[in-house]
């Protein structure tokens, strides 16, 4: 990847987080962590991996996206909008009423969204549903979801990746959002699914561990992912909160929207930030 593509992903990644703290302080409610957290995944696949046109969102032959830890809507949104689905105006009417915006993504509502989801461990399901359908029929599309590592706790993912081994979806990439926290604490406190690559192999898929702030390793890995016959499970290691000093690591921003000054300070930091791309 050359230096002008990565600062471009870098500065839109940026600009997602900033549509990310607009949206959940605007809604005085949501989960900020755990989208700040995906905010370069999602940039990456939306701004360079997958084929999609803002203009078609529903083109018969685009690639599938399904945000499976469907609380991380707030990311979600910001990179529709970005990529230019709908207007960044509509970030600051999440969770309001009338919005087209709802607390989790709505697929009959939202330009750009190919599943609703929230009951966490059903995202992947209909992922593996997706992926199997295009196999099926001879298309071409890839799918693409994103789990989170609490997400593991559900048994439903584990039935999906089952089924999904053994249907041989290697047009299937999961991405397990590795930040090591969720809403009652550490994974390790609650119910930890370590090792997480050890048991999508034992389940049939192939895994790849990245550090998923690294563009040139979500790169690699999805590269990689193309390639294999096998559906893939992209084990990414990254930080709750990820751009906001005082949520970075903290687990009570997994579900808390900022005050006035907060917010304030959020956006010093991430305007700061983007001012040096």
């Amino acid at each position: 990847m050359d230096n002008q593509t990565k600062l471009c992903l870098q500065k839109t990644a940026c600009k997602v987080r900033i549509g990310i703290i607009e949206g959940v302080h605007a809604a005085k409610s949501g989960h900020p962590g755990g989208s700040l957290s995906v905010a370069d995944i999602l940039t990456y696949l939306y701004f360079k991996e997958m084929n999609i046109d803002p203009e078609n969102p529903k083109d018969p032959a685009r690639d599938r996206f399904v945000l499976s830890k469907g609380h991380a809507a707030p990311a979600l949104y910001a990179t529709l909008a970005q990529r230019g689905f709908f207007s960044p105006d509509e970030l600051l009417g999440l969770r309001h009423i009338g919005s087209i915006l709802q607390g989790h993504p709505d697929m009959k509502h939202i330009p750009g969204v190919d599943m609703s989801t929230g009951s966490l461990g059903q995202g992947i399901s209909a992922a593996v549903g997706m992926a199997l359908s295009a196999k099926h029929f001879g298309d071409n599309f890839r799918v693409y979801a994103v789990l989170g590592d609490g997400e593991l706790e559900e048994g439903q993912v584990w039935e999906a990746a089952m089924f999904a081994a053994n249907k041989k979806l290697s047009n299937l990439t999961a991405f397990v959002d590795f930040n090591g926290l969720q809403i009652d604490g550490t994974i390790e406190e609650v119910n930890s699914a370590r090792p997480i690559d050890k048991k999508f192999e034992a389940f049939g898929w192939e895994t790849i561990v990245i550090d998923g702030h690294d563009f040139e390793q979500i790169e690699s890995a999805l590269e990689k992912a193309k390639k294999s016959d096998k559906p893939v499970a992209i084990i990414a290691n990254t930080v709750k909160g990820k751009g906001v000093s005082f949520m970075e690591n903290a687990v009570g921003w997994h579900g808390k929207a900022p005050g006035d000054e907060q917010y304030e300070q959020a956006m010093a930091e991430l305007n700061a930030q983007l001012a040096r791309f």
